[in-house]
C-alpha cells in the first residue's frame, strides 16, 4: 500500500485468464500453444518479451537501471502422461510426465495429441475397471502407473487397429483439467500448479502497467516450460538478474502451515533455506502491505528456484505460494490467495533496491556485503526471586 493507496489488483482478469490457460493443454513437453497464449496476453498488455528455443518466456519492465535486475517466475506446464506402449486388447499403456499418482489418473478425460493424424479422445482407467465383472478385485488392485491404461474413444480392437489410426509411442496425452469456478470464491481444477500462479503474475502485471509504477530496476517476469520434470528456470535467466522469486503452490494439508487464503512464504523446501534477506524482505513487504501471510516449509518440494541454484546460477532465490489442497491431484485454491500474490508480485516490483552490491556479480572486497543478526536475545537476567519466571504467554514477554 504506496502513500495508503492499495494496487488495483483485478480479480475477474486474473479468473478469466487462468480459465484460458486451464483450456489450454500443456504437459510438459507440449506447450507452444500455452506460450503463444502467453506472448499473446503479454502483446495486449504492451510488455516486450522474447522466447527461448522451447518456448520459454522472458518479459521484461524497463526499470531505472538494469542492475541488480530482478524477476518472477511462474510455470505454465503440467503434469501428463506419453504412451509407452500400444497393447493388444486396443488400449495403451502409459508413463506419467512429471511426479503424480496414477491414483488420480484413474477416471480421468484426457487428449491424445498424435504426430500428423490428429487429437484423440480418451479416457484412463485401472486395469480392473468394472465391479461387475471382477467384483471386489477393483478394490483390491495395486495403484501404480503399471495398472491402469487409455480407452481410446475410438473402434480398436487390437494394437494394429492403434497403430493404423496414427497412435504411436511417444505420443502427449492431456489431462482435462474440468476447471470450476464457484461464486463463493473457491476454484476446483487440475493443473492449478502453477497455471494459477501464472495468472496471478498477469494480475500483477496488469496492474503495474496500467498504474504506470515507475521500477527501480529492470524486472524480469519469467515463464518457464519445463518445471515439472526439473529443469525449469535453468534455461530462461540472464546474468543480470540478482535476486529471483518463484510463484507456485504451497501444500494445505496436516502438518503443513499453509492456508488456501492469503499469501504462504515458504522458508525452505527439501533443496534447503532459501536466500535469508530476500525472503524476510517479502515477510516485511507483507507486514507493510497488509497481506495476509504465513510461513511454512515443504519437505517433499521444490521449483524452478533449485533449477536456478542447481544450474549454477548466483541468484538469491524465494518462493512465494498459494495454497493449494490436494497438490498434482483435483487440486483447490481460493481467489484471495491468487489476490494476495497478485498484491505481494507488485509490492516487490515497486519496491527500493536494499543490496546494491548484488549489482557486481563478484568484487574483491566486503563494501556492501550483508550482515545476519548475531545479537544476544534481551533476555530478564536472573535475580533469584521466589517467584519462578513467567512463560512469554503470561505476559512476561511480548
Amino acid at each position: 500500500m504506496k502513500n495508503g493507496v492499495m494496487p488495483l489488483i483485478d480479480d475477474t482478469y486474473i479468473a478469466s485468464f487462468l480459465k484460458t490457460l486451464l483450456e489450454t493443454p500443456s504437459p510438459t513437453g507440449y506447450t507452444d500453444a500455452v506460450t503463444r497464449v502467453c506472448c499473446a496476453e503479454l502483446e495486449r498488455l504492451g510488455v516486450s518479451y522474447e522466447i527461448t528455443r522451447r518456448g520459454a518466456i522472458r518479459a521484461r519492465l524497463q526499470g531505472g537501471r538494469r542492475q541488480p535486475a530482478r524477476a518472477l517466475i511462474a510455470h505454465v506446464d503440467t503434469l501428463g502422461a506419453q504412451v509407452k506402449f500400444l497393447k493388444e486388447n486396443g488400449r495403451m499403456e502409459l508413463v506419467p510426465i512429471g511426479h503424480w499418482s496414477s491414483r488420480f489418473a484413474e477416471g480421468a478425460r484426457c487428449t491424445v495429441f498424435t504426430a500428423g493424424h490428429g487429437a484423440f479422445r480418451g479416457t484412463i482407467l485401472p486395469l480392473k475397471a468394472s465391479g461387475h465383472t471382477f467384483n471386489d478385485e477393483v478394490d483390491t488392485q495395486p495403484v501404480a502407473w503399471s495398472q491402469v491404461e487409455l480407452r481410446p474413444d475410438i473402434v480398436a480392437e487390437n494394437a494394429e487397429d492403434l497403430a493404423v489410426t496414427g497412435f504411436n509411442i511417444g505420443d502427449f496425452v492431456a489431462i482435462d483439467p474440468q476447471p470450476e469456478f464457484l461464486d463463493n470464491g473457491f476454484v476446483v481444477s487440475r493443473h492449478l500448479d502453477d497455471k494459477a500462479g501464472v495468472a496471478a503474475m498477469f494480475g500483477a502485471i496488469k496492474a503495474l502497467v496500467e498504474g504506470e509504477v515507475q521500477l527501480a530496476v529492470d524486472t524480469y517476469f519469467l515463464i518457464s516450460v519445463t518445471e515439472e520434470v526439473g529443469h525449469g528456470a535453468s534455461s530462461v535467466l540472464t546474468h543480470d538478474i540478482a535476486s529471483m522469486v518463484t510463484i507456485d503452490n504451497g501444500t494445505t494439508a496436516p502438518g503443513q502451515n499453509s492456508r488456501e487464503f492469503g499469501v504462504t512464504i515458504a522458508m525452505a523446501d527439501q533443496t534447503g533455506p532459501f536466500d535469508y534477506h530476500l525472503t524476510q524482505k517479502l515477510l516485511r513487504l507483507c507486514r507493510e502491505e497488509e497481506i495476509d501471510h504465513q510461513r511454512d516449509i515443504f519437505r517433499y518440494y521444490r521449483s524452478d528456484s533449485a533449477a536456478a541454484i542447481e544450474s549454477g546460477a548466483d541468484v538469491r532465490t524465494a518462493l512465494v505460494t498459494f495454497g493449494i489442497d490436494a497438490s498434482h491431484g483435483y487440486e483447490r485454491i481460493h481467489m484471495h490467495a491468487l489476490h494476495s500474490v497478485a498484491r505481494l508480485i507488485h509490492a516487490y516490483a515497486a519496491s527500493r533496491v536494499e543490496i546494491r552490491r548484488d549489482a557486481e556479480p563478484l568484487t574483491d572486497s566486503l563494501k556492501g556485503f550483508t550482515g545476519l543478526p548475531m545479537d544476544p536475545a534481551n533476555e530478564e537476567s536472573w535475580d533469584g526471586r521466589d517467584e519462578a519466571p513467567e512463560r512469554p504467554s503470561e505476559g512476561g514477554q511480548n
